[in-house]
């Protein structure tokens, strides 16, 4: 348990209004004791900050953690604006010294507006086994040598969905060891941006994994850990349910959410959707006219979620397109989560829904779980699929008016785990200087803040303390400026993750 701690002459941010005259702000065994005027600092440590900005901390609520961490050792091809132009950019990278035999692993192409299709034969290079995963992480672009040595079977080196999921998974497999370390550097990376905590839907043993991590003595993140279907029966069998405290993890990690999907993405145009994609789509025909790719049948949904309700794991459910999210809020209807469960459902993404959807967030108690910045890397590619239905898409004023309950993250590594980029994204709908993309769907900054600061209005005592320390109120800065939000510091249970300055 952390040392009793004074942070003296601090201004508090709320969500609705700018900052207070200075406080002192009292944190023992973990939580905001008191908060005052020239507090007695009782036997603390004070430290004084100045006049700079303390709020709560900063929470991504939606994360693939231990890809996050290993996105760095991969070779970037995002700025790729064709397969042949990804093609090149590994070359280079071949070309400027890669070890034989050794698999080169690259991340962030997206390719719903190529002109050319990605081809196993366009990343042949001499026999080194290469894949190229996509930006929403959905689809792997591989050459015969990588299949092979994995052995996987594709006609044309592209594979999709959970297909994708598994290969993505034995790309990125290391010892314990490298992959906590590399954990460490990610925990240390988030900090710097005030993220206190996570919600970490990586896709293959997460509540194991931060288990074992907390019992080393990890403690710069409070971790929700999530369940996929893959992991459920090892769970169940702990007796471990939602809401629940990680055993030696000193209360900063619980047992999350059961996770489901309901269909694809919209870069790998496999998102459920009421309407067709366009025909001129570039996936051979594969998906073209099509309206994406449903993951279950409606019967099959709901089975899977009283299966993991009943063991305690309280569902919550990727739905990208309309028909999809459509489809989880049946499912939760039909499912009736009884109000003494240890927490409500969520849909993960709802990046287009039917307008007569809208209410139902609200009537059935389901967070919308959404990442404001897939609306800046997508609006181009929606307004192509999407075409006549761009108002409803990545709809969050909307959701907001409606009575939704909105959760912000970033969906890394489809999106960088910076919580002040997600804000920006979400107020301006807008970056790198572009007009803003359907500015009715805004969210005023107070929202915004909520959804980051995991429903939170501002610091109060008796929290935890999960504290961000800012050099600039979040009120007065500009809506652009937002995504440079200057951090000082970062507490954890009112422990500092790096130096309090």
């Amino acid at each position: 348990m952390s040392a009793p701690l004074l942070l003296a002459g601090v201004r508090l941010v709320g969500a609705d209004a700018t900052a207070s005259e200075p406080a002192d702000v009292l944190l023992r065994q973990g939580r905001i004791a008191r908060i005052g005027r020239a507090l007695d600092a009782d036997g603390a440590r004070r430290v004084e900050l100045d006049g700079r900005f303390l709020a709560p901390g900063m929470r991504d609520g939606h994360v693939h953690f231990d890809q996050w961490a290993a996105l760095s050792r991969r070779l970037d091809v995002s700025a790729a604006t064709s397969a042949a132009h990804a093609a090149r950019l590994v070359r280079d990278r071949i070309d400027a010294g890669w070890p034989a035999g050794e698999v080169l692993v690259g991340s962030g192409f997206r390719d719903a507006l190529w002109a050319d299709e990605p081809s196993a034969e366009l990343l042949e290079f001499g026999g080194i086994p290469v894949a190229l995963i996509s930006g929403d992480v959905h689809t792997v672009w591989a050459n015969r040598a990588l299949l092979a040595r994995m052995g996987v079977t594709s006609a044309d080196g592209v594979i999709r969905e959970q297909d994708a999921f598994d290969l993505g998974q034995r790309l990125q497999a290391a010892d314990e060891a490298t992959r906590d370390a590399w954990a460490t550097d990610a925990a240390a990376a988030a900090a710097r941006r005030g993220v206190t905590g996570i919600v970490d839907l990586e896709m293959t043993g997460a509540v194991e994994t931060w288990g074992r991590r907390m019992a080393a003595g990890a403690r710069s993140l409070r971790v929700i850990a999530c369940v996929y279907p893959e992991g459920l029966d090892r769970v169940r069998a702990t007796g471990l349910r939602t809401g629940e405290e990680l055993p030696g993890s000193h209360g900063l990690a619980t047992v999350g959410w059961f996770k489901l999907f309901t269909d694809g993405a919209l870069n790998s145009l496999t998102a459920w959707c009421d309407d067709p994609y366009p025909s001129d789509g570039v996936l051979g025909g594969a998906i073209d006219a099509l309206h994406g790719l449903p993951s279950y049948s409606d019967a099959d949904l709901l089975a899977a979620a009283r299966d993991a309700l009943a063991a305690g794991i309280v569902p919550t459910i990727h739905a990208i397109g309309d028909r999809a999210v459509t489809q989880a809020l049946d499912t939760f209807e039909a499912l009736g989560i009884p109000a003494e469960a240890p927490a409500r459902g969520r849909i993960e993404h709802v990046q287009l829904v039917r307008r007569e959807d809208l209410p139902r967030f609200a009537h059935l108690d389901v967070t919308a779980s959404v990442q404001p910045e897939h609306a800046m890397d997508d609006r181009d590619v929606a307004d192509h699929h999407w075409e006549g239905r761009t108002d409803r898409s990545f709809a969050y004023r909307a959701l907001l008016d409606a009575g939704a309950r909105l959760e912000f993250g970033s969906d890394a590594p489809v999106a960088p785990l910076d919580p002040w980029a997600t804000i920006a994204a979400a107020v301006t709908r807008s970056r790198d200087g572009r007009e803003p993309w359907h500015p009715e769907q805004a969210v005023p900054l107070a929202a915004a803040l909520r959804a980051s600061w995991g429903g939170s209005g501002g610091v109060v005592a008796g929290a935890d303390a999960d504290l961000v320390v800012l050099d600039a109120d979040p009120h007065a800065v500009s809506p652009e400026g937002l995504r440079t939000m200057p951090v000082h510091a970062t507490l954890v249970a009112g422990e500092p993750t790096g130096s309090l300055g």
